[in-house]
């Protein structure tokens, strides 16, 4: 029985970085040593074992730098190489922690390719100590093989654990169980017998959405709310004249009075306004009079990906408020 196909795409992060030592699980990145993605797989030969390795790199991007700018070009990288070679099952995106969730819902919502995409980071580099990266790479390449795997949209798996790119989120600065989806949980394993998946995501994902990585993606922002706060962080957001702001507010998704002000000038001045919450869990619903007309509810997005969701949907043209609503109940 011949081994599935898999590629792999680097794009830098823990997982690919070099640091001074066993010991040095923190502050790696200032060694400005990065593997090049051939070296980091020739690291795991086991890999070779699970399936033939095709290698793919993207560019080398330092997940605090990987943003906007770099999301389309990995997005019709990452479909390319899938539709170029019929004969891949799938494909394993490394990626630095920091802003994975971030880009990995991103894919999720433009990839048009039927195959899985799964996305891996790391905690500790592969120079450190009882490293997460190699056992990752492993698992992420078993994961975009597997037959469980499909229709499932971008997959994150980190320490063993697959779940939804909407859902996950990092929770812990340090810590291997750092990525986490709060209400939901984990759609399944990647043990060592076999992969196993015990749920599915029943919101809309690649590739049947109607967004692609063409349109330039607009300017949002965040702002937090915090007692006491008098709207200023909102406002002085205008200057940079963004197309949408997401407000990350308090559970259950509300503000203070100068905040509440400060929204309703963003509105009246023609900028789209979501509203999250700063809590890591619940859902921000549609409810009038708990905040101004006009502003719309994340359901149960961060706010960091319901900024991601809000600059797809303005840059296809999606701003009427009914129409905003329909998005963020459907994606």
């Amino acid at each position: 029985m011949s081994k599935p196909k898999v590629a792999f795409i680097g794009t830098g992060g823990t997982i690919a970085s070099h640091g001074t030592g066993a010991l040095d699980l923190i502050a790696y990145s200032r060694t400005k040593r990065v593997y090049p993605l051939d070296e980091l797989l020739g690291m795991v030969p086991v890999l070779k074992e699970v399936a033939e390795i095709v290698e793919a790199p993207f560019r080398q991007v330092h997940s605090t730098s990987m943003g906007p700018a770099d999301w389309p070009d990995l997005a019709r990288h990452i479909d390319g190489i899938l539709s170029d070679d019929s004969e891949l099952d799938g494909a394993v995106v490394t990626h630095g922690t920091a802003t994975l969730e971030e880009t990995a819902y991103f894919l999720n919502l433009v990839l048009k390719t039927k195959k899985t995409v799964v996305v891996v980071g790391a905690q500790r580099p592969p120079t450190g100590l009882s490293t997460d990266a190699f056992l990752n790479l492993v698992n992420g390449a078993r994961t975009a093989a597997s037959p469980q795997a499909r229709g499932l949209g971008v997959l994150v798996c980190l320490n063993d654990e697959i779940h939804a790119a909407r859902e996950v989120t990092k929770t812990s600065t340090f810590r291997l169980q750092t990525f986490r989806t709060p209400d939901f949980g984990l759609l399944g394993h990647a043990d060592a017998d076999e992969v196993t998946i015990y749920r599915r995501p029943t919101r809309a994902h690649a590739p049947n959405t109607p967004f692609s990585p063409d349109p330039i993606l607009p300017r949002v922002d965040i702002a937090i709310s915090y007692a006491g706060s008098d709207g200023a962080q909102i406002r002085g957001l205008f200057t940079s004249k963004p197309a949408g702001i997401v407000i990350a507010g308090f559970a259950p998704g509300m503000t203070t009075p100068g905040e509440r002000q400060a929204m309703e000038e963003a509105i009246e001045s023609g900028i789209a306004v979501v509203q999250a919450t700063r809590a890591l869990s619940g859902r921000v619903i549609h409810f009038e009079g708990l905040r101004p007309k006009g502003v719309i509810a994340s359901d149960n997005l961060s706010p960091q990906k319901a900024r991601v969701l809000l600059m797809l949907a303005l840059a296809h043209g999606v701003n009427a408020e009914k129409d905003l609503i329909d998005v963020f109940r459907t994606f």
